[in-house]
Order: C-alpha cells, then structure tokens, then sequence
C-alpha cells in the first residue's frame, strides 16, 4: 500500500526499500512495521557505536521569556552529515529538551523521555537519526542558561 510507505517514510525518512521490507515482513501492520523499524534502528546505532566522531554542530534554544537557554554539541562522523537539514533538527530537538526536562549529565538526558514524542527516549530518537543519516551521532556536551 502506497499510503502506507509514504506514511512510514515521513515518520521514520528512513529508505521505500527498508519500509517495504518491514511491512512485508509485519504483514501489511503498520504498527508493527514502525516496531521493526525502530528495533532495526537500535541495531544500525549499535553496531555504529564504535566509530569516532570528529564532527558536528552546536545549537542552542532560547526559551520565549528569554530567561531560560540550553546549548549543545552534537556529534557525527563527517561534516557532510553534520550539514544536513535532519542532523541540525535533531541538534536543536535536543536543546529544547535539554532547557525543558534540565537532565544533570549526558547519560540522564540519553534515559530521559524525549518531550516531543512520550513514546520514545532520547537514546531512541537518536538511534532514529543514526538509522537514517548512516553516521554515528553522539551528544558530546551541554549547558543550561537560566536567570
């Protein structure tokens, strides 16, 4: 079903090839198409932990009342990926959540429920972008900003 991989590849923009093979395999489910999606993402970070990562960016959020900021460096392994459009929305998703839910340290924020979609942490967010960018993408360092 065409709607089906359309709606899979806007939710996940992973390749028509990798959603047509899940939804084969879940038998037409969507539901658990988007399971094996996100259970195939963990695997790809998994295995793509071990890679350096020697580039990246560093975005920032602002809250509207000016008093509250977070900034954050987040990593990849070339500035090819480190200047795409997806890898800079997952760079300032991450600073939003981080001036929101004010984890202590990386790994607090990597095991905190990511504040745009309860479903997910933030470790499986990232998995999601290291599936569909093909890099391994890590969250070097952050800082919160508060008056």
């Amino acid at each position: 079903d065409v709607d089906k991989i359309k709606h899979l590849r806007d939710t996940t923009g992973l390749s028509f090839d990798q959603i047509k093979k899940a939804l084969d395999e879940a038998g037409g489910d969507e539901t658990k198409a988007l399971e094996i999606l996100k259970a195939q993402g963990v695997t790809v970070a998994a295995k793509k932990s071990s890679r350096e990562v020697k580039e990246g960016i560093i975005d920032f959020y602002i809250h509207a009342n000016k008093k509250l900021g977070a900034m954050v460096e987040v990593l990849c392994e070339t500035d090819f990926v480190a200047r795409n459009f997806d890898f800079q929305k997952l760079a300032h998703d991450l600073a939003m959540h981080i001036a929101a839910a004010r984890p202590g340290t990386v790994e607090d924020l990597l095991d905190q429920i990511f504040i745009k979609d309860q479903d997910i942490t933030v470790k499986d967010l990232i998995s999601q972008y290291i599936a569909k960018l093909g890099e391994n993408i890590q969250v070097g360092r952050f800082e919160i900003f508060e008056i």
